[in-house]
């Protein structure tokens, strides 16, 4: 056997010993930064795992910051529900009792589905275990589950959490609390006799300070 042909072979076999490693490595918790294609604004999310595929369906979850706005999504590659529909999820950290939340898919898509009403609450949850479980109720009735481990996550998870204003108990910073910009969006909305009351309002909370 010529030289070089052992040479390619035994390359070939430590290769097949590596690759498991890499998987294993690749198979983690992930921080990612990108830009939004349409806005051209930064936004930053973290990835989870998949689950053991030998044991569980194949779906990972991502808590993404977006516009200073927080959400939890899953991710499958089957079937959920039609675009834009609510779906119920149900997610178990370790042996705690399980928690139902309702997720809605994004109008592009069936396997995609997020929540922004529960997005705080179950982070924070995640953060205080060592593995959370998911099962997704689909459109055809089927239930799709996966056993996702929390090892590695908190750090990840904790930067899009700051990202967003939020510290790792779900509250948010003071540096995200309500300011004048958010002020004057919800003022708008309101009718002549209500901005009258408000300012109202205002007049004699000033006067208290004064």
């Amino acid at each position: 056997m010529p030289m070089s042909y052992r040479l390619k072979v035994i390359g070939f076999f430590l290769w097949l010993g590596l690759m498991p490693i890499n998987l294993n490595a690749a198979n983690a918790w992930e921080y990612i930064q990108e830009n939004d294609r349409l806005t051209n604004r930064a936004y930053s999310f973290a990835k989870s795992p998949f689950p053991r595929r030998d044991l569980y369906d194949n779906l990972h979850l991502e808590v993404v910051c977006r516009d200073n706005a927080l959400q939890v999504i899953v991710d499958a590659d089957s079937l959920i529900a039609s675009q834009g529909s609510k779906f119920d999820v149900e997610y178990q950290i370790d042996q705690k009792s399980p928690v139902k939340i309702q997720m809605t898919t994004f109008k592009d898509s069936k396997r995609r589905g997020y929540t922004s009403e529960f997005a705080a609450a179950l982070v924070s949850d995640m953060l205080s275990g060592k593995a959370v479980f998911v099962r997704v109720h689909t459109l055809i009735r089927e239930v799709l589950s996966g056993s996702i481990p929390m090892d590695g996550g908190a750090e990840p998870l904790t930067r899009v959490l700051a990202d967003c204003g939020i510290n790792s108990s779900g509250n948010t910073s003071i540096d995200a609390q309500y300011g004048l910009e958010d002020f004057e969006k919800d003022y708008a909305k309101l009718s002549v006799e209500q901005q009258r009351q408000v300012l109202d309002k205002i007049k004699r909370i000033i006067k208290e300070f004064n």
